[in-house]
């Protein structure tokens, strides 16, 4: 195993000025500021992360791509006998799987299914939606040109999806109505068509 230098706690980071920070191996430092945090790694951490999980940045936030420091360091962080350590493995890997699921996959050799990646399922049903209106805003019925009970929703037409399963659109906007039990804000997607809206002016 390579021997790291450890390094002087991170004094600007690209979130801001850290409130604390904890070097929690040589050259890999976590930390918190008052709008975010993550890890910051040293340069030379940095060029020895595994390149399918290394991004552009020293700078891994603390909600999806930690995980990819976790991952690749796994063994060293293992190394440590922290108690607590196999419940942070577990979900390092469960978010790397279901966010980072081309990256994760590229650096475990796993065959990544929709089933166990969020962000494949929202791919899969992007490209399966290309051509029709992709609900993009909605409006409950204290919009002024929504009726009672109806939601009004605006969109355009899906084109396709990036890798981190957004969706892209194009062409001009379409405006419309429907029944307020039939739109769920917590589905990956909405379109017009499944949700039976009646087009407006």
């Amino acid at each position: 195993m390579l021997a790291f230098t450890s390094t002087s706690a991170p004094v600007h980071t690209l979130w801001d000025t850290p409130d604390t920070a904890i070097q929690r191996l040589p050259g890999i430092w976590f930390v918190t500021t008052p709008s975010h945090g993550g890890f910051v790694l040293s340069d030379e951490r940095q060029a020895a992360m595994p390149d399918a999980l290394r991004l552009d940045s020293i700078y891994y936030e603390e909600d999806v791509n930690w995980s990819l420091v976790v991952v690749g360091f796994e063994t060293e962080f293992a190394a440590l006998k922290d108690p607590l350590f196999d419940i942070e493995r577990d979900l390092a890997h469960q978010t790397a799987r279901h966010w980072r699921p081309m990256q994760y996959g590229a650096f475990t050799g796993e065959v990544i299914s929709p089933n166990y990646s969020y962000v494949l399922k929202k791919v899969t049903l992007y490209e399966a939606a290309i051509g029709e209106i992709g609900v993009r805003s909605a409006s409950g019925d204290w919009a002024d040109w929504v009726p009672k009970g109806k939601i009004g929703v605006t969109g355009q037409r899906i084109t396709g999806c990036d890798h981190l399963g957004f969706a892209q659109y194009e062409g001009p906007d379409f405006k419309g109505l429907c029944d307020a039990g039939r739109y769920d804000s917590s589905r990956p997607i909405n379109t017009f068509a499944a949700l039976d809206v009646e087009l407006v002016p």
